[in-house]
């Protein structure tokens, strides 16, 4: 007969791939977590991984369970969830998953404006890139992220959020920072600085710069919108910067102009992310709510805020 528990450490164990590391995610011996998933097996009448000295590696029957096991223990997930909520629109523990582009410049703002307008919430963060926090979104183990659309995935649901204009940073002491704004032709003639593959601030950058020969995009490794900004500062190459980052960073430096683009300016458009059945929608509309006040005072989502067409951090 088939257990929850488990589903739960067959659930780690085709996450994390070693038998070690899913016993200490699941917080007991290797030896039990093993004869749990040896018991899932004999139910099953199949093998579910194969076992090998560099790892585990799951079978088709196990890939499918693996992901029907997810679908199981997410609902479960938000059965408890339900049952904790009761009545309130939003309380307890909450686990808010963000992306790196977004976090630092928003969670400032956002945590007190939670605080003051949900009072009975208990919130946990997490920090990691696009692909990481949907699968953890879908498996219940994070309730809702923020995040930039699309959200492509039969499961979830997003409310809108408010657009984050893309701004193009340049060398002070370069041609392009006398011009009043950019324009995508600029895009082409220079040499632009991205994110390395992973983050999907990339992936927007890339959109805004479809014509773009690839060999004259650098790859630094950069993983954060705060070395970007140092590249072009050193006069290494252009980026795009996008508006929440701008005005976090607002001390920032001499070396770097921003210009913003011709209108329709290129933007993201970010997202409050949950799935589709989880008890506490209304609580992450009202959430979602909180956010867009917290930005703009209860602004159209579609607004963007203003800045000069030039501006030198």
């Amino acid at each position: 007969m088939l257990t929850l528990r488990q589903l739960r450490y067959f659930e780690q164990l085709a996450r994390l791939r070693h038998f070690g590391r899913a016993a200490e995610a699941c917080a007991v011996t290797q030896p039990a977590l093993s004869m749990q998933i040896r018991e899932l097996e004999t139910a099953l009448g199949a093998p579910l991984v194969e076992r090998a000295r560099e790892g585990v590696k799951l079978t088709e029957l196990g890939q499918d369970v693996a992901e029907r096991a997810g679908a199981i223990l997410a609902a479960v997930r938000d059965l408890e969830a339900r049952a904790r909520l009761g009545g309130a629109s939003l309380s307890g523990p909450v686990r808010l998953g963000v992306i790196p582009s977004i976090a630092p410049y928003l969670l400032p703002r956002l945590l007190p404006a939670i605080r003051e307008r949900h009072a009975a919430v208990q919130l946990s963060l997490r920090e990691t890139q696009t692909a990481a926090l949907l699968r953890e979104l879908v498996a219940g183990d994070l309730d809702a992220v923020v995040m930039s659309l699309p959200v492509d995935h039969p499961e979830i649901e997003a409310e809108i959020l408010f657009d984050d204009a893309f701004l193009l940073a340049v060398p002070s002491d370069g041609p392009l920072a006398g011009r009043a704004s950019a324009s995508a032709d600029v895009l082409d003639d220079s040499e632009l600085l991205l994110l390395e593959d992973g983050h999907c601030f990339r992936d927007q950058a890339l959109t805004v710069c479809r014509t773009i020969d690839p060999r004259r995009l650098k790859s630094f490794g950069a993983t954060s919108l705060t070395t970007l900004m140092q590249l072009v500062a050193n006069g290494q190459g252009i980026t795009l910067l996008p508006q929440l980052f701008v005005e976090s960073e607002a001390q920032g430096d001499p070396r770097v102009t921003l210009l913003r683009f011709e209108r329709p300016e290129p933007a993201r458009t970010l997202a409050l992310a949950y799935r589709r059945t989880s008890p506490a929608k209304d609580g992450f509309r009202a959430l979602a709510e909180t956010i867009r006040l917290m930005r703009g005072g209860g602004q159209n989502p579609a607004a963007r805020p203003s800045a000069p067409a030039a501006a030198t951090l």
